[in-house]
């Protein structure tokens, strides 16, 4: 006998072919596509802290904290970027 999860998981499953299992191909591409993001998330961090790292030292507190923020705005439009991405793969069949 099957417990309320198991069944609930094969109802959202049958619900939702997306979640159906991936080949080697799309997996390979995945982690293709991981790779990439985190040297593109990396490239740019080390740029911006580089410029981070001259508005402190040269006690520009403003250009430092728009600086911050662009490191974060970067990072999440990567990273969201990435995310799209990885779902066209995931839904190629």
């Amino acid at each position: 006998m099957k417990s309320a999860y198991e069944l609930a998981m094969e109802r959202l499953a049958k619900s939702d072919p997306s979640s159906a299992p991936l080949s080697a191909e799309q997996k390979a591409r995945l982690a293709e596509i991981d790779r990439v993001y985190q040297g593109k998330i990396a490239e740019r961090e080390i740029f911006l802290k580089q410029q981070l790292t001259g508005a402190l030292s040269g006690q520009n507190l403003d250009e430092a904290e728009k600086i911050r923020k662009q490191i974060a705005g970067e990072r999440a439009r990567l990273e969201e970027e990435r995310e799209d991405e990885k779902e066209r793969v995931r839904r190629k069949k």
